[in-house]
Parts: C-alpha cells; sequence; structure tokens
C-alpha cells in the first residue's frame, strides 16, 4: 500500500470553509485504478492545518494518477476557488510506502 500526505494551513477562521470544500469534493480521484480511500483530518492542536491522505495500492498506481488528466483537472478546479488565498496555498507533500499494519 502506499500514502502521501498533502499538508497546508490556512487561516484558522477559514478552516471551516476549507473542510466543506473537500467534504463536497469531486470524488473524481475515487475512480483512479487502485485508488483506495481518501481522509481529511485536521490538526487537533492547530485547527488551521489540514491534511488530504489518499491511500493507492501501489506507488505505481498513484504515480499513473498524478500523471493522468484527471489529476490535472482536480487540481484545476482547486484553482477556480472563490477566495484566492485559499486558491494560492501550496501544501507539503510527503509519500509513504506501508511497510506495517
Amino acid at each position: 500500500m502506499y500514502t502521501v500526505f498533502s499538508t497546508f494551513h490556512v487561516p484558522e477562521e477559514k478552516a471551516d470553509e476549507v473542510i466543506g470544500i473537500y467534504q463536497n469534493r469531486s470524488r473524481i480521484v475515487d475512480n483512479a485504478p487502485g485508488f483506495l480511500d481518501f481522509l481529511l483530518l485536521q490538526n487537533d492542536k492547530k485547527a488551521g492545518e489540514i491534511t488530504v491522505q489518499l491511500f493507492f495500492d501501489t506507488k505505481e498506481s498513484y504515480m499513473n494518477w498524478v500523471r493522468g488528466g484527471d489529476f490535472k483537472r482536480t487540481h484545476d478546479l482547486e484553482k477556480k476557488y472563490p477566495d484566492q488565498e485559499l486558491a494560492s496555498i501550496i501544501p507539503s507533500v510527503s509519500q509513504h510506502k506501508v511497510v506495517a499494519t
């Protein structure tokens, strides 16, 4: 299994707005070959720290998603947020191979 974390920081007063956006996400990734799960995490002590966690069966499946057109379309939607402060946030991304469960 392969997991990817995309962590970004938003003003705490906008955290609920961002959570709402992800609760109503397009779900395009859900149909990607090898996709397993999506989680949205909010830091318990820093409300403005939000992490998207994706699970894929393999690194290759994730890389195929990233290289595909649906990935670009999904991220183009993010650039169209009405709130340009949120649209301009660049996440910190880390990728991990799951070695035990």
